[in-house]
């Protein structure tokens, strides 16, 4: 079993959906929104510091999962949107072009901290401002890095990922089923997978 640091909806579908067994606890650390930090360096600082704030209070052989993602456009990052505004901003950047979306794994087990960083490139069709506002009124822009949900209605302007779906979702579950058989760590309970 292995304890979740965070509160996303998604992250817990995408572990519920591989039959992981975990709980949440969600994590109180600061993130960072560091813009010099290149969007790399960034996910894994703060997936670091999720996990390992958490772990800090729980047993001493707890597992913990953190996890931070950001997309990126030429280095510069896009995280949440503020506002409506802001969703509208980024989806204009994003448009026609092609983009990285970075997470952050780390797990702390055993004392230790594993880490991993995982990347998929992204591109979006040219997407009309009318479309851009159609979007926006759903709402589901609003919580999600990049200020759309590749899961959902933003599907349509996504003609070509490369890399881990799951990643872009906002966890890679493949590279978290890797880092917990290195930190030794049991993700699926009495089930063969």
């Amino acid at each position: 079993m292995i304890y979740l640091a965070s509160g996303s909806p998604r992250r817990k579908e995408l572990l519920t959906q591989i039959g992981c067994r975990f709980e949440i606890v969600k994590s109180n650390a600061e993130e960072l929104k560091d813009s010099i930090l290149s969007p790399d360096v960034l996910v894994m600082e703060n997936a670091c510091r999720k996990a390992e704030e958490a772990a800090s209070r729980l047993e001493k052989d707890a597992a913990v999962l953190g996890a931070d993602t950001v997309v990126a456009l030429d280095g510069k990052i896009f995280g949440k949107p503020k506002d409506e505004k802001d969703a509208a901003r980024m989806l204009s950047e994003l448009s026609g072009r092609s983009h990285e979306v970075y997470t952050g794994i780390a797990i702390v087990a055993n004392g230790k901290t594993f880490r991993a960083v995982e990347k998929t490139l992204v591109e979006f069709r040219t997407i009309s401002d009318e479309e851009i506002k159609k979007y926006i009124k759903t709402g589901e822009p609003m919580d999600k890095a990049g200020a759309y949900a590749v899961q959902g209605i933003a599907a349509k302007f996504i003609p070509r990922i490369e890399g881990s779906f799951s990643n872009v979702v906002g966890l890679p579950i493949a590279a978290v089923d890797s880092l917990a058989r290195k930190a030794g760590v049991e993700l699926y309970g009495n089930i063969d997978a």
